[in-house]
């Protein structure tokens, strides 16, 4: 299983919302590119990247951090965050983003997001933030009549690489994953599952793992990085055992 460390982006800076409000941001960092360096350094295979303010947009804000932290390393970046056309898709993919997550579209132009999976095989994931159950868009703004089961079986033929699933409710919050709201989802589709929101602790992380054989391909964990509430090292020997 895959721990991808979440750097999220906001006014260029590292940040944390608690629940998905902007006006709840906690600054962890002011150098996206050397925190991304730190989590590689220490062993990572993957980092999550989020434009903040591009979700909230519909469109990159945040373009020259993201762009610094793709020189800095070597590993692959899921990118998120106001991709909500084919050329900011192609913009990135061409830049070295491995793959684009695309959330807001994927509601609102689901063609479209079948489109680049056709265009780009394996690159495109979908991120299904969930309120209550019900799948929330634009920066999380706003909350839809359709569930994140609905959403997800809407693409089980597209060829997307995974689905990012947030508990919005559980996000920054550090009360732990909805694991087996995650859990479910995967066991319902084919496509692989990463659980965001909540996990905040190596016993968080550990019943993401036991939860692998269901269709769980990840975690994605912020906040509890950056303030030390789970140890790095010890989460990455946790899931390599």
């Amino acid at each position: 299983m895959i721990l991808f460390p979440a750097i999220d982006l906001k006014d260029g800076q590292c940040v944390r919302l608690l629940k998905g409000d902007m006006d709840k941001a906690t600054v962890f960092g002011v150098d996206p590119a050397a925190q991304a360096r730190r989590f590689t350094d220490a062993g990572c295979r993957w980092l999550h990247v989020v434009d903040l303010n591009g979700a909230f947009a519909g469109r990159p804000v945040n373009a020259d951090a993201v762009k610094a932290i793709l020189a800095a390393v070597s590993v692959p970046v899921q990118l998120g965050g106001g991709i909500r056309d084919h050329a900011t898709i192609d913009h990135w993919l061409d830049l070295g983003v491995r793959r684009v997550i695309l959330g807001t579209v994927a509601l609102r132009d689901p063609e479209l997001v079948r489109e680049a999976c056709r265009r780009h095989p394996g690159r495109v994931a979908v991120g299904i933030d969930a309120r209550d159950g019900m799948v929330a868009v634009e920066g999380w703004a706003e909350t839809s009549t359709v569930s994140a089961l609905e959403l997800a079986r809407r693409f089980e033929d597209a060829g997307v690489a995974a689905l990012i699933h947030t508990d919005i409710d559980r996000d920054g919050a550090m009360g732990g994953p909805n694991v087996e709201a995650s859990a479910a989802l995967a066991e319902q589709v084919s496509t692989p599952v990463i659980v965001s929101g909540g996990v905040s602790c190596l016993e968080d992380l550990l019943a993401v793992k036991a939860q692998a054989h269901r269709g769980i391909e990840g975690a994605i964990s912020g906040r509890a990085l950056y303030d030390g509430r789970l140890d790095l090292a010890a989460a990455l020997a946790a899931l390599a055992a």
